[in-house]
């Protein structure tokens, strides 16, 4: 199934907006129900926002094209003049060692949408969609970090690779990969609900 140009720009749009505001929303998961005494739920911090989630769910709902789309404009305006990455904006963003990962919000979504069109939406195949994705967007991440290692770019250097790694992949992946599996159930349901 193929999603319409109107309807990809819309996702499109809708994407770039989710993952301005997943930025600087912060992922929470509530205590198991069996917990819940005296009727207080607890809320859990996952260490990571709503923000790769969001790349994910433009690619999952909007297919590649809208996902790439959100991803290149998002880009471009934490590049140009908005202060929308984690930690500012402006082209100086490129020396911080997380731009990496940003960057790898274009070709996650791109993979995440064209593999969650590939074949009905089942959740089997729209967690497969988001699982390749986050796993384009820490290739990329990692990879950045590597070269600027490597070449000592932007002062990357002075901390060891592998901390580096530790940092920015290891740490956030659990919290991330609680968020896949709630971009995958809700993908599922719109992608249920809007018959395509």
């Amino acid at each position: 199934m193929k999603v319409s140009a109107p309807a990809e720009l819309l996702w499109a749009f809708i994407g770039l907006l989710l993952t301005i505001g997943g930025t600087f929303l912060e992922a929470f998961m509530a205590s198991p129900p069996w917990t819940w005494g005296n009727g207080e739920v607890h809320a859990h911090s996952l260490g990571v926002t709503y923000q790769v989630g969001a790349v994910l769910l433009a690619g999952c709902l909007g297919g590649q094209r809208a996902g790439l789309i959100s991803q290149l404009a998002y880009l471009l305006l934490g590049l140009t003049w908005l202060n929308i990455f984690t930690e500012g904006g402006g082209l100086q963003y490129i020396t911080r060692p997380t731009f990496g990962y940003l960057l790898g919000f274009v070709p996650g979504a791109w993979l995440c949408g064209f593999l969650a069109f590939k074949v009905p939406a089942r959740l089997e195949s729209l967690a497969f969609s988001c699982l390749s994705g986050l796993a384009a967007i820490h290739l990329t991440g990692l990879s950045y970090l590597a070269i600027a290692h490597g070449f000592q770019w932007f002062n990357l250097a002075q901390t060891p690779f592998w901390q580096q790694m530790l940092t920015y992949t290891l740490a956030p992946l659990p919290g991330q990969l609680a968020v896949v599996c709630a971009v995958t159930i809700i993908a599922w349901i719109l992608r249920n609900v809007l018959f395509y």
